[in-house]
């Protein structure tokens, strides 16, 4: 597909997802419409709550500070001063995301031509496009797996460091990077590597933490201390009748055998990966085991799930895992109505079977991808030497 065919489809797909949240803004984004109409956005939210809307910086308040790393805050900052109400910072920043998501799109297309298309037409994506400012550390993220495969390494380390330091859930990218690292007996590119990354996470974050320690720190506080969140299995559990304790270390514990079993099924593979072929499992390891699972946390995925297809006959799973994200779309936005005062809504317990039946969604699509693997290479005997052989680096 050509590049500027691409373009195309992503511009459709954003105005599909703008006149979507227009509802919302038609309304003021008002409660519950803006639920039942399932356009709610941080965007317009946080833009009176958080202070923006006086141009109030992102963490000079100790309780109500903005609630993301310092690039998401400085990219609200910024562009608050370019709005003078809901409506227009809503829009300032949609021309950004929108920019951040063509530029993804083409980022994916370098890494799978073939399939790129799948990103501009993803359901689930273009419903979800504008519901944060997301599509600032996906680009980021893309553009770092880009430049790894590549091996252009010192590219890669500061853009991810960059990433991480907007959103965080790249971080654990980290895990595979060292692994193919060090299979391929790049110990010094791998300290080099986490080096880089480690000192410009830092030079990025340090003058915040320095001079609003307590504001820049809500965000880990706030993510250490939650409950069990929207999307998450955890609440999917207590909403069925499953009371939990301890939610805190269970989540940690089982996000910590998530993460070991990624690694065991890494160190199990006879041939170093691809990151493209890795990151989606990795990611999506971990966005199943947390405590919080976002309706747009499908905008990390999807493109990571592009470049780890390699057959087309597999495109069944992608669908089916759209279907699955899409109907908790819905799902998550009525039953919130149901809370806030709608006169209809989904109920607790059927939301918590769509949110269980989203996350088998996910899993459907690693087990098919896997499976894959396993007939493209029937040299070998064990899964777990194929689960990744798809994934090949690219020039």
């Amino acid at each position: 597909m050509k590049v500027r065919t691409l373009v195309a489809l992503a511009l459709f797909a954003s105005l599909v997802s703008f006149a979507k949240f227009s509802q919302c803004e038609n309304t003021g984004w008002a409660t519950p419409d803006q639920y039942i109409h399932a356009c709610y956005s941080d965007l317009p939210a946080l833009y009176g709550s958080r202070g923006l809307d006086t141009n109030t910086w992102p963490y000079s308040s100790d309780d109500n500070s903005v609630e993301y790393p310092v690039v998401t805050a400085m990219v609200m900052y910024a562009t608050s001063f370019a709005a003078k109400s809901p409506a227009s910072y809503f829009n300032v920043n949609i021309f950004f995301l929108i920019l951040l998501f063509i530029a993804t799109l083409i980022i994916v297309r370098k890494i799978r031509p073939e399939f790129a298309y799948l990103s501009a037409i993803a359901p689930a994506m273009i419903v979800s496009l504008f519901i944060n400012w997301d599509l600032w550390g996906i680009a980021t993220m893309m553009l770092a797996i880009y430049w790894f495969d590549r091996k252009q390494y010192l590219h890669s380390a500061l853009i991810l460091a960059l990433s991480i330091s907007t959103k965080f859930l790249p971080i654990f990218l980290l895990i595979p990077i060292a692994f193919i690292l060090w299979r391929d007996t790049k110990l010094k590119e791998l300290v080099k590597y986490v080096a880089v990354v480690a000192a410009t996470w830092l030079a990025i974050n340090v003058p915040f933490a320095l001079t609003t320690p307590t504001g820049w720190w809500r965000f880990f506080k706030l993510n250490l201390e939650r409950g069990a969140d929207w999307g998450s299995i955890w609440l999917a559990l207590q909403q069925l009748g499953l009371s939990l304790t301890n939610l805190n270390y269970l989540s940690i514990l089982v996000l910590l055998i998530a993460l070991t079993s990624v690694a065991i099924v890494l160190f199990e593979l006879k041939y170093t990966p691809a990151l493209a072929s890795v990151a989606f499992i990795v990611m999506s390891a971990v966005m199943v085991a947390s405590k919080v699972y976002s309706p747009q946390f499908v905008l990390w995925l999807t493109p990571l799930a592009v470049i780890a297809l390699t057959n087309k006959k597999d495109l069944h799973a992608f669908w089916l895992w759209q279907a699955t994200e899409v109907i908790y779309h819905v799902a998550i936005w009525q039953h919130i109505a149901s809370i806030t005062g709608a006169k209809f809504g989904l109920g607790p317990t059927p939301y918590a079977i769509l949110t269980l039946v989203r996350v088998a969604g996910t899993i459907y699509l690693m087990a098919v991808l896997a499976r894959r693997a396993l007939q493209a290479r029937n040299t070998h005997s064990k899964l777990l030497d194929l689960l990744f052989e798809g994934g090949k680096p690219y020039p």
